[in-house]
């Protein structure tokens, strides 16, 4: 399907799910830099609007609404894209370290936020490109795998495990894991050898005998599926 249309179609979801000021502020915000945006960065890297959610509302320390440009949902991570245009930012002091007093405050509540300058964005798109794809490669790949992961499951104990061994450093002992999860060690090595089959852990062998000596997570860190 072309951008066109997915765009529109996009849009049009968002719209049909709002009201009164949320509705107003897509309609207002959504203008030629975040077009441009999407447009030029966005489809190209992701090919997709999955998760993507256009003049989001979030509240800052005050308890007061205001929108972020684009925000991205994948999985438990939030990433808000903010288009800095000079004329807006850059001659108001006052809305300037407003809009930074913002973009701190929001990442301290775990939500990444990445500046782009709506200049470079007009003359350079293709450095925005290669730059977002570098930071946000993890995360798009973990989205990639989100259909066929939802369509193997997870169990909690499952995802406990996954967690468990991203916890130290993608490693995951079985007798380990069972005195922190409070599980038998036979269980734990059950639910292991049901990650290995689906593509998440990779079985480590040492020693003459080869017998397995841990499990290592080969998901990646930032997966839905952790969560």
């Amino acid at each position: 399907m072309s951008f066109e249309r997915e765009h529109d179609q996009w849009l049009s979801y968002h719209a049909r799910r709002r009201r009164g000021e949320r509705l107003d502020a897509l309609k207002r915000g959504h203008g030629y830099g975040n077009r441009l945006f999407v447009q030029q960065v966005w489809w190209p890297l992701a090919g997709h609007f999955h998760g993507l959610h256009p003049e989001y509302e979030v509240k800052d320390w005050r308890g007061r609404s205001y929108f972020v440009d684009i925000l991205w949902e994948v999985g438990a991570t939030r990433i808000a894209f903010e288009i800095m245009d000079f004329g807006s930012h850059g001659t108001d002091r006052s809305k300037y370290r407003m809009d930074l007093n913002r973009g701190l405050f929001l990442q301290s509540q775990d939500c990444t936020v990445l500046y782009i300058s709506l200049d470079e964005l007009k003359e350079n798109p293709s450095f925005i490109l290669s730059t977002l794809r570098n930071i946000l490669s993890p995360y798009l790949s973990a989205k990639h795998s989100t259909k066929a992961d939802t369509e193997r499951g997870y169990s909690k104990i499952e995802r406990d495990l996954m967690r468990a061994a991203v916890r130290n450093q993608r490693v995951l002992r079985p007798a380990d894991a069972a005195r922190e999860l409070d599980l038998h060690t036979v269980t734990v090595i059950k639910y292991c050898r049901m990650l290995v089959d689906k593509g998440k852990f990779r079985p480590v062998a040492r020693g003459i005998s080869q017998r397995i000596n841990y499990y290592e997570y080969i998901g990646a860190l930032q997966s839905p599926d952790l969560v």
